[in-house]
């Protein structure tokens, strides 16, 4: 069993979907991946919480270090993953790579929004590792 989350890191949790339900809210459903992507670093931006887009994440494979490896949509405040999706049915895959994200950036609260939804709620999921 892990350790509950830190509430350093429940704050910067809450604003970011705080962040991601304006952003959908402004925007709503139907726009491509990228676009969700680059607003929500523009509105956690404008917050002041510290955010990184589209961070390389290396593997490790075998005794060999894999450059660029992987691609993570959102680091924020170094603690919080973010895997945003555009896509009419989040798939168990999507899943399993925020978990992969999070084992590997060592970082243990993760989100997956979805943003082609008529609600944000139902597009927005939480998961710690």
């Amino acid at each position: 069993m892990h350790a509950p989350i830190s509430e350093a890191v429940e704050r910067v949790a809450s604003i970011v979907v705080d962040a991601g339900l304006k952003v959908h809210r402004a925007l709503g459903p139907g726009l491509l991946e990228t676009v969700y992507e680059q607003c929500l670093v523009h509105e956690l931006t404008k917050r002041g919480v510290p955010t990184k887009r589209q961070v390389n994440q290396p593997i490790f494979y075998d005794g060999i270090r894999i450059e660029n490896a992987l691609r993570i949509d959102l680091v924020v405040d170094g603690s919080v993953v973010v895997e945003t999706k555009a896509v009419e049915t989040v798939l168990p895959v999507h899943k399993s790579q925020l978990l992969t994200y999070l084992k590997l950036s060592g970082c243990r609260l993760g989100f997956l929004m979805n943003f082609n939804v008529p609600l944000f709620k139902d597009g927005i999921m939480r998961l710690v590792a």
